[in-house]
Order: structure tokens, then sequence, then C-alpha cells
């Protein structure tokens, strides 16, 4: 099978090209790199083709669309530091390049998965979270919402073509993934207490500490994703992908520590 990964050369596509090439597929990665990293995909050398490039740009994603059997659209500008020493350029990526990325494949037909957040539910304080569940989010100007409000766009837009073009499309929404390549460069909790603690510095907590994430290993969040891209019994339907067991921050600071 002929793998199209946009973001393959970021924490979770790279994992995904790991998944797919150990299965025998052809794997091509399109990522520009601004938050991807050549050496998360290093060891694939060889053995996928990569493609250095832009989502919106309507000639490179319609021309390697075309080729490939499944899309799994992984790129994004992430990360609450991202959107808000950013949040044009954040912006238009996330939307704009979703919109190419999902007319390629409904113009060709393209079976596709589409990478969503938790951050759609923005302060919903409903626990535990479903599908259908509100949105609860700042008003615009608070500018950390607009990761949340780009990937809400996205996924109307992945629907509206479901209904309209009958396009087979999935909307994975990710929730805290975490594991080996993960950057804290980008405000991720994880690999930023991990590293402090290594360095034998402060770990910084935000707030009394008490508030609470669960967390989703990589290889857990790769399994469901390849699974729901196999299943035709998925197409037009949204999933939440996470992991389970509730731990507060300063309980995870301990336990890195």
């Amino acid at each position: 099978m002929r793998i199209l990964l946009t973001g393959g050369a970021g924490f979770i596509g790279s994992h995904l090209a790991d998944h797919y090439v150990a299965k025998g597929d052809q794997v091509t990665i399109l990522d520009n790199f601004s938050t991807g990293s050549q050496e998360n995909i290093a060891h694939l050398a060889g053995k996928v083709t990569t493609v250095d490039g832009d989502i919106r740009n309507v000639d490179v994603v319609e021309k390697l669309t075309k080729d490939a059997d499944l899309v799994l659209h992984m790129a994004a500008a992430l990360g609450v530091n991202t959107i808000l020493e950013s949040p044009l350029e954040s912006m238009s990526t996330n939307i704009t390049g979703s919109e190419v990325v999902l007319n390629a494949a409904a113009k060709f037909n393209k079976r596709i998965i589409i990478a969503s957040t938790s951050e759609i539910y923005g302060k919903n304080p409903k626990q535990p979270l479903n599908e259908a569940d509100d949105r609860v989010v700042g008003v615009p100007q608070k500018i950390r919402w607009t990761y949340s409000d780009a990937k809400a766009i996205e996924e109307a837009m992945a629907f509206a073509l479901y209904q309209e073009k009958k396009l087979p499309v999935t909307t994975v929404r990710l929730f805290n993934t975490v594991g080996p390549r993960q950057s804290g460069r980008y405000g991720m909790v994880v690999p930023r207490f991990v590293q402090a603690a290594l360095k034998n510095e402060a770990l910084t907590i935000y707030g009394d500490g008490t508030q609470s994430r669960v967390f989703c290993h990589i290889d857990d969040a790769v399994a469901a994703i390849a699974t729901i891209a196999a299943t035709n019994a998925t197409i037009g339907e949204v999933f939440n992908v996470g992991g389970s067991g509730e731990v507060s921050i300063k309980q995870l600071a301990e336990k890195v520590i």
C-alpha cells in the first residue's frame, strides 16, 4: 500500500512511518520541518521517500495524493508556544493547509485520516468527555484558542466533504500523546519535566499542580490510528484516542524526579 504521511517527520508522524515501513508499505513523507526534524526519520533513510514541502502547496499535495492509497494528515502547527509566537502562520497552516489536503483527497477520492486534538473541547469541565460533547473555548482575542478553533474548522471541512462528496475520511482526536522523540520545545509537559530533571534543574509547575491529565503512549496511539485507517466502518466518524488513569501534574513531577 502507498501511504502519504503529512508531518511525517514529527513526533507522531515518524512513529506512524515506522509502523507502515515495518508492514512493508511504501511511505512518502511530506514535511516542511518547521516542527518535525530530520533526526526523527534518520533511521528510515532509504526506506521512505521524503519531500521537503508545505501542505499549502496545492500542486505538491495533489501530485502526492494522486499516487497514494491512504493519506494520513498529521501535519500541523502545534503547541501553545508555537501558536502564541506565530499566530497568523499557525492559523494559515492549520486551516489553509488542511483545506488543501482535504480537497486533494476529495479530488482523487482517497482514504484519509485527519489528526485533530483534545484541544477541541477547550475548557469543557464535563468528565469523561465523548466525541459529541460541546466545545467550551475562550474569546477570539485569547490567541491560545486559535489552535482549537482551527482544528474545529478542519473537522467541519472533513465532515462536509464526507457528506457532500462522500470523502472516505475519519477524524482522530489525540489526547496527550507521549513517548520517544517528543520535544519539549512546544510546551509538552513530559519531555520538559524529563529534560529539567536530567539536568538537575527545578521542574516548573503552573498553578498548584492539582490539575490532572491522562497520557497515552505513542505505541498505543499508532495502533489505534492504524486500526481506524484499516476499517471502512470508521469512515465519516470521529474517535477520541487517549490513555487511561489520571495523574496530577504535581504527581507527574514527583514521578519524574
